[in-house]
């Protein structure tokens, strides 16, 4: 959930937080832990060997990042456990900051395991307020995942002094699983505008013989990237200059791969793989169509970032996106799993391109107006102000 040596855009959301905040006057160190890779898995699997490369301690553009080291185990195993485990990695660090930085307030990102070890951190230095930031995890999956994990996510929302959700589809989701929705403040994601892109004249050339679709996500299929390929293969008789960029990694690549060679795709289909911020905030500002019909997401600040760059943007009905996106006004909401609704939504922004421009000016216009990283660090300032303020009054 924070870049490091391993990914440079892990977690970048966060780090685009933490800048905006130290910008707004907040002092902020960040503790990001990192699996442990003990012998053997240090030298059998790439992963855990990249874990082990992970610094102990760095400089972010100005943010000082601490990377202490928890167990955790593959594919899952225990994480209901996994708050424990991240509590006895990280005390030391924490132990030690808070000697020459004793901090007011600590600002969590997910329940577990990070939530609940920041739980155990409030307690033993003396029920320092802490705020925790909920992505979409604890409730699309972590809650469901068995009782124990259940108990551990709700242990969290209990103990911490307020919750932030990052939509009001996780907020509802929260007020109806696990209740606390007193304790809950919806703050979207943001942007950062000084790192949009624009002008990009080599991929202009590139693809200028194009209409360019693009989606960036984990190649999991949640996201829906084969939904895009089965409704680009419905197209390309009407539209034949289509172009599919799909940017990221994941699992599912190779069964993405193959559905492109069954659909002969090869020349509309481009896998671009992991690709740093930078390059991709170049990609959106060159394609046509965002089209990312995610059926899990709890925001999705790549939807945002596309509509920045004044890009028509197709997603899903029914999740966090939906606090931004007005179907049609400033963007395109699809029913989920539906290839008929891609394909007719991606057929009338191609055959309508003033239309498609129409509906990007507006996406830019209420992005920038309201979904910036400053726009969020002001709320989240607020929040941690709230929260001093009654922990003040308690006392």
């Amino acid at each position: 959930m924070y870049p490091s040596s391993f990914s440079e855009v892990a977690g970048i959301f966060v780090h685009e937080q933490v800048r905006s905040l130290v910008d707004a006057g907040c002092e902020v160190k960040v503790i990001s832990p990192v699996p442990w890779a003990p012998y053997p898995l240090s030298h059998l699997n790439k992963k855990w060997r990249r874990y082990n490369k992970i610094p102990l301690k760095a400089q972010i553009e100005g943010v000082e990042v601490y990377y202490p080291r928890y167990i955790e185990f593959p594919r899952g195993y225990f994480f209901e456990y996994s708050g424990f485990f991240m509590y006895h990695g990280i005390k030391e660090v924490i132990n030690n900051i808070y000697k020459t930085f004793p901090f007011n307030l600590i600002h969590a990102h997910v329940a577990l395991p990070d939530g609940f070890a920041a739980c155990v951190i409030k307690k033993q230095l003396d029920c320092i307020p802490l705020v925790v930031t909920i992505h979409g995890q604890d409730l699309n999956y972590t809650i469901y995942k068995n009782t124990k994990c259940y108990r551990a996510v709700s242990q969290v929302f209990k103990s911490s002094d307020k919750i932030i959700t990052v939509s009001n589809k996780l907020k509802n989701i929260a007020k109806k699983e696990l209740g606390f929705d007193e304790k809950i403040t919806v703050i979207n994601n943001g942007v950062d505008t000084s790192k949009l892109s624009s002008n990009e004249k080599d991929l202009i050339k590139k693809y200028s013989t194009h209409k360019v679709i693009i989606s960036v996500s984990n190649l999991i299929q949640i996201k829906g990237i084969d939904l895009n390929l089965r409704a680009i293969a419905k197209l390309i008789n009407k539209h034949n200059n289509l172009k599919y960029l799909i940017i990221g990694e994941g699992p599912e690549i190779n069964s993405f791969r193959k559905i492109v060679s069954n659909l002969h795709l090869e020349n509309h289909v481009e896998f671009l793989g992991r690709l740093s911020h930078k390059d991709v905030m170049k990609y959106m500002s060159i394609c046509d169509v965002f089209s990312l019909p995610s059926w899990c997401e709890g925001f999705g600040v790549v939807y945002i970032e596309a509509m920045a760059h004044g890009k028509p943007v197709i997603a899903c009905k029914g999740e966090g996106i939906e606090d931004v996106i007005v179907n049609k006004i400033n963007g395109i909401m699809v029913n989920p799993r539906d290839i008929s609704d891609i394909v007719e939504s991606l057929d009338y922004l191609l055959n309508n391109p003033k239309e498609a421009k129409r509906i990007g000016e507006e996406a830019r216009t209420i992005v920038l107006k309201k979904y910036t990283w400053k726009e969020n660090a002001k709320k989240c300032i607020a929040v941690y102000e709230e929260t001093l303020g009654s922990l003040k009054q308690r006392r």
